[in-house]
């Protein structure tokens, strides 16, 4: 074995311990072997170190991607016991209690809040979930609140682009976190221009902003690092605050 496949050999025992790395038998870390005269059989030493340790850091960039880039299968792993599933299932209850609150003026303010609910049940669902329907109660729950921006985008504002709500339509059963992303943004813009025009506004939008970020922060951490605890019900508490002062704008 030459100097560089035995150091591609360590690098591949290495990674297979790295949580979702595979070493493909064909991949520059394949092992050399050779007879009992020293004779190679095949030789894989093109590969050098620099090369082992760039595909080492693609692998570290592609497991910290955002979670909207990710399939919908993913983030599954939670509730490791049950203080966890209890404090994110408790979290989950006021989008409940704010969709039972929210502001019924018209059907579109009627809907949006009745998706709020949705959120919050789905949501309970999911933490309290185990084995195979777990990753369905995923799926249901990333689609509800995303259905819970567009219902939100809509009861702002009555005549959205068709383009964009048929796009909605199409993409939010695959990527509901990228509908969530688009029509969040449109809800932050329609409250900062309310905001300006209407003192009222203005401290429900800095705690909206504050909340926000904070919630941001705690998405990705959760992300990040799905080992530690509570992160995500951290969140829910975030988001719960930031949703809140969303009715302000339906009232």
């Amino acid at each position: 074995m030459c100097p560089t496949t035995a150091l591609n050999y360590s690098g591949a025992q290495a990674l297979e311990g790295v949580h979702g790395v595979l070493v493909d038998p064909q991949s520059p870390f394949s092992v050399t072997e050779t007879d009992q005269n020293g004779k190679f059989h095949s030789s894989t030493c093109a590969t050098d170190v620099f090369g082992s340790n760039h595909l080492l850091s693609l692998q570290q960039m592609w497991q910290q991607r955002p979670a909207c880039l990710r399939p919908i299968g993913c983030c599954i792993n939670g509730d490791r016991h049950l203080a966890e599933t209890v404090a994110n299932v408790v979290t989950s209850l006021p989008f409940i209690a704010l969709g039972l609150n929210a502001p019924r003026k018209n059907l579109n303010s009627k809907i949006y809040a009745n998706s709020l609910i949705g959120v919050g049940v789905a949501s309970s669902m999911y933490h309290g979930s185990r084995g195979k329907l777990r990753r369905f109660l995923r799926w249901v729950d990333y689609t509800m609140i995303a259905t819970a921006t567009v219902c939100l985008s809509r009861a702002l504002r009555n005549e959205n682009p068709k383009v964009l709500m048929a796009a909605t339509a199409a993409i939010l059963p695959v990527q509901p976190l990228m509908v969530s992303l688009v029509h969040t943004g449109m809800m932050e813009v329609a409250f900062a221009k309310r905001a300006l025009k209407d003192p009222d506004l203005r401290m429900a939008h800095t705690v909206h902003k504050m909340s926000g970020l904070l919630g941001g922060v705690l998405f990705i951490a959760d992300d990040l690092f799905p080992e530690t605890p509570y992160i995500h019900a951290a969140w829910h508490l975030a988001a719960a605050i930031g949703v809140g002062t969303c009715n302000k704008l339906l009232e």
